[in-house]
């Protein structure tokens, strides 16, 4: 019940405030996001490389209001792959990035947020890696997935995300498998009405795993976004029976959660690839990531405990 809570907090400017000036703040986010430069996250992406594990790197912020932010986070990503073409790493770290960032919700925002990051495609194909589509509330998906496929004309290998809790997503996924996308399947993360999301757990992770069953006997790349090590179990298996090879699908888990298992996948053989969130407007990032999991509520209300 406390999800939907914290979701709604996301949006509150008066949280925001509450939040960001609460002494213990800083320190606990630094468990989710790597940084708030890329000069501080560069370091971190040669560690996690050097662990034999892969990345996707997110530029936080989502509350784009006028074009001019939106121009702005485009050339944040642009600065990112400066960086990242010195490094070499090909698709070891990709990028995801939410279109709302390049302006989506603004007016004439499909187009806007188009032409806004397909240059962040083209320069991520220059230096050999990928980007993917990140998922966000329901009524942005149909623009998100026009601009998938536009994209995918000319850079094939642009991901997308879908989001097991919404009614709509095993269409979704049959698509895109049969197009043969590369596809990351999470829960979902947003405060969805009962009309358009199961709002039980138990069937999420069922529609889940139904998903995840036509992601691997697709054609595509499945990327199986989850912590939960049950779910973990089942995308082994529905590989092997599948017929699929260790590198023709990967897991990605979130920076600073479950990071041994992060560790003893990529020892196994597998891709393992990590999410890698950085940037100053870490609020709505943040506020999700607590309302995933009551642990991390816990301990974010602990920490600002102890440090009160």
């Amino acid at each position: 019940m406390l999800g939907p809570v914290i979701l709604a907090a996301s949006r509150s400017d008066k949280m925001r405030r509450f939040v960001s000036a609460a002494p213990g703040t800083k320190q606990v986010v630094g468990r989710f996001i790597a940084g708030e430069t890329v000069e501080q996250v560069v370091p971190i992406v040669k560690d996690t490389v050097g662990k034999g594990l892969e990345l996707t790197l997110d530029v936080v912020g989502e509350d784009i209001t006028t074009r001019e932010q939106a121009t702005a986070a485009r050339d944040a990503y642009l600065e990112l792959i400066e960086h990242l073409a010195g490094l070499g790493l090909g698709t070891r770290a990709e990028m995801s990035v939410k279109l709302s960032m390049f302006g989506q919700a603004l007016e004439g925002g499909h187009e806007l947020a188009l032409a806004n990051v397909r240059p962040v495609v083209e320069a991520a194909a220059a230096i050999g890696t990928t980007v993917t589509l990140d998922a966000e509330d329901h009524t942005t998906l149909d623009s998100m997935f026009a601009i998938h496929e536009e994209l995918r004309k000319d850079f094939p290998q642009t991901g997308c995300v879908i989001q097991a809790y919404l009614f709509r997503t095993e269409d979704d996924a049959r698509r895109l498998a049969a197009a043969g996308c590369r596809v990351r399947i999470v829960k979902g993360a947003y405060n969805e009405p009962a009309t358009v999301a199961y709002q039980d757990k138990a069937e999420t992770d069922k529609a889940y795993v139904r998903i995840l069953k036509i992601l691997m006997d697709g054609d595509g790349y499945p990327m199986i976004g989850s912590h939960d090590p049950r779910l973990i179990a089942v995308s082994q298996e529905l590989a092997r029976r599948a017929g699929r090879k260790l590198d023709e699908y990967e897991f990605q888990m979130l920076y600073g959660i479950r990071s041994d298992e992060h560790v003893r996948l990529a020892a196994e053989g597998h891709r393992m690839r990590v999410y890698t969130a950085y940037g100053t407007d870490w609020y709505g990032y943040f506020m999700r990531r607590l309302a995933e999991k009551p642990a991390n509520l816990l301990f974010f209300l602990r920490s600002l405990i102890t440090r009160g």
